[in-house]
């Protein structure tokens, strides 16, 4: 073989091997920043995993919401109307945020039952609901968006 070829083909391979380990650090960021959304079923049935970060949703249970003295420390639940889950959550909750309404919590789950928020996302307004909430609260019986009736 000649070393112009030669050169050529070490080139052509080293292209290809700096290429290959450029794909393949994109895929494993994009990996680990992918949160998987699981409703309270979901987690109960045990399809979610414990202690990696995932996102919750469904609505906030009613008369569930207890704060600590500090107010700082939140207790809620997240139902969607079939099962509940526990959350707890350190911080300052969204403007947004009321029992009632579609909620999703981002966090890890330490147990079936229990999961830690880390950031908690409330709907926009009235009519807007997150697209998973409305799949999953649907999914598990909940009408979901209603048609407005005002013209």
């Amino acid at each position: 073989m000649k070393a112009h070829r030669r050169n050529k083909l070490i080139a052509i391979i080293g292209g290809l091997l700096l290429l290959s380990g450029a794909v393949a650090l994109i895929l494993y960021a994009l990996s680990s920043n992918i949160n998987h959304f699981y409703p309270p079923t979901e987690v109960s049935q045990g399809k979610a995993p414990l202690n990696k970060t995932i996102r919750v949703g469904g609505l906030v249970a009613y008369n569930s919401v207890k704060r600590a003295a500090d107010g700082l420390d939140v207790e809620f639940t997240v139902t969607d109307n079939q099962n509940s889950l526990r959350v707890q959550y350190h911080g300052i909750l969204p403007d947004l945020f009321k029992e009632g309404q579609g909620v999703i919590a981002e966090g890890q789950l330490v147990s079936k039952t229990e999961f830690v928020a880390s950031k908690v996302l409330a709907k926009h307004d009235e009519k807007y609901m997150p697209p998973e909430v409305e799949q999953s609260l649907e999914k598990y019986g909940h009408p979901g968006k209603k048609q407005s009736t005002d013209y």
